[in-house]
């Protein structure tokens, strides 16, 4: 007797899961290194990324059983998928988008909107963000016809020196301020927000490096008016490419972010569905005849910016496993800053927002009376100008250890050769607060090595072993 259609299924996924556990070992994550049967590390051998895709058979067997229902444009797993990242952040809506630079493309470009009325931001008007950091939290702003503000970084905290804030406002011009939480560490979001209310600006917070992070408890990428999210393999969770943009409190705006997403259509339908408005045909926009069909009605310059729905089905089920890759990311961090804590002489180690040093029992804290929590992206120090070693002879041993290490991302992006041919021809394009000191040091010094999930206890004990050995020949 033949198997139904089900049944089939059923054993394609069963055989599926079984494929993937002998497979992917070394991808599961490293916490799970003594209850798994992943390969010895052996070290100088094995690679030690500084970041990766952590995953088991549970995603495998998801993308496939997607797969099957071969729904592939987003539907009902994006659907699930954007409710549950919802409910997670406590926001009112987040909208999945192709990549986290998409969803910073679509963060700004929804605040361009004409339907914002007075609260449009419009080409010419300035967005206040940071020098040192990835180009596409700020290409953006420029694509938009806007103009950039480049605030300093603290090379402790590599976070925008908020200091500067009233320095680089225009009134009358500024109309946003958009940041990212660097290598997961949150940006100062009391005196941020503040500015901003004061002021009546949009805030725009890159969460693409620090999903789960907490500012006094509450988790980042909640505070803003928008935020965004990034799913590349990297990042705190994995659709192999994909992003979000989060929606905190307008509704208005998740309208907005759709249609930009969506081809810049007016509809709101959902893929596959048709007149949720029960006017389908009773429109009358632009210079379009009254009736003409509202799935072709054009409000906005937008583009095609989806991902797929086997990508949102592997997505569900990295949440889920979410809340420990958070706490391995901090733990990894914790072990290598207490395996380094003497070696202050040579780098300087990175701080999260409001501590003022760090000690084996914890951070000190400043006065502010303000708390972070950090769900690091990666274990970042810079190399100090006194050591016996440049950054070059650092990353180099890195390399030849077969440790993964970056530099912070674009590092002061002024001195990036696009930014250098912009300003050339046209010099108005941009502005800076200062000369940007703080930028160039971490342009100079900075270089950073992984925390991620996938990290085993081996790991992390190679890669403090290496660091230590490489100080110690110096």
């Amino acid at each position: 007797m033949s198997q139904s259609p089900a049944e089939l299924k059923a054993e394609i996924i069963r055989l599926t899961r079984e494929y993937a556990a002998r497979t992917h070992q070394n991808n599961r994550p490293g916490y799970e290194t003594a209850s798994s049967d992943r390969p010895a590390f052996v070290p100088g051998q094995t690679v030690v990324p500084y970041a990766g895709r952590v995953f088991d058979e549970d995603e495998v067997a998801a993308a496939v059983g997607s797969t099957l229902d071969f729904w592939l444009t987003l539907g009902p797993e994006g659907d699930a998928f954007e409710n549950e990242l919802g409910a997670f952040l406590k926001v009112k809506k987040a909208l999945l988008i192709n990549s986290g630079s998409s969803a910073n493309l679509l963060a700004i470009s929804a605040l361009t909107s004409a339907k914002l009325g007075d609260r449009q931001i419009r080409p010419g008007d300035e967005v206040i963000t940071v020098a040192a950091g990835f180009p596409t939290t700020v290409a953006p702003i420029l694509q938009n016809g806007l103009v950039p503000v480049f605030l300093d970084n603290d090379p402790l905290t590599l976070n925008g020196r908020v200091d500067q804030l009233e320095a680089a406002l225009v009134p009358g011009k500024t109309k946003a301020v958009m940041m990212a939480h660097t290598l997961g560490n949150p940006f100062d979001l009391a005196t941020v927000t503040d500015f901003c209310r004061r002021h009546g600006l949009w805030l725009i917070e890159d969460n693409c490096d620090a999903l789960g992070c907490r500012y006094d408890g509450q988790l980042t990428g909640t505070f803003g008016d928008l935020s965004t999210q990034s799913f590349y393999p990297p990042h705190h969770l994995t659709m192999g490419e994909g992003g979000a943009v989060n929606i905190v409190r307008e509704m208005r705006l998740k309208v907005l972010v759709e249609s930009f997403r969506d081809w810049g259509r007016d509809c709101w339908c959902a893929s596959g569905k048709d007149n949720t408005c029960n006017k389908r045909f009773g429109w009358q926009l632009g210079e379009l005849p009254e009736g003409y069909d509202h799935k072709y009605i054009y409000s906005h310059l937008g583009y095609n910016l989806k991902p797929l729905d086997p990508q949102a089905a592997i997505g569900r089920q990295q949440l889920r496993k979410l809340p420990a890759f958070i706490q391995a990311r901090m733990d990894n961090w914790q072990t290598l800053r207490t395996g380094l804590a003497d070696l202050e002489e040579f780098f300087t180690f990175q701080l999260p927002t409001h501590a003022t040093a760090w000690t084996p029992e914890g951070f000190v804290w400043d006065a502010s009376g303000h708390r972070t929590e950090c769900s690091w992206f990666g274990f970042m120090m810079l190399v100090k100008a006194g050591a016996p070693f440049s950054r070059r002879d650092f990353v180099r041993a890195l390399d030849a250890a077969k440790i993964g290490n970056r530099m912070l991302f674009g590092g002061n992006l002024v001195r990036q050769p696009a930014f250098v041919s912009l300003k050339q021809q046209r010099p108005d394009a941009f502005r800076i607060i200062g000369d940007l000191p703080g930028a160039d040091q971490i342009m100079k010094e900075s270089v950073f090595v992984g925390t991620y999930p996938g990290l085993t206890p081996a790991m992390l004990s190679y890669l403090i072993e290496t660091i230590r050995g490489f100080v110690k020949k110096h």
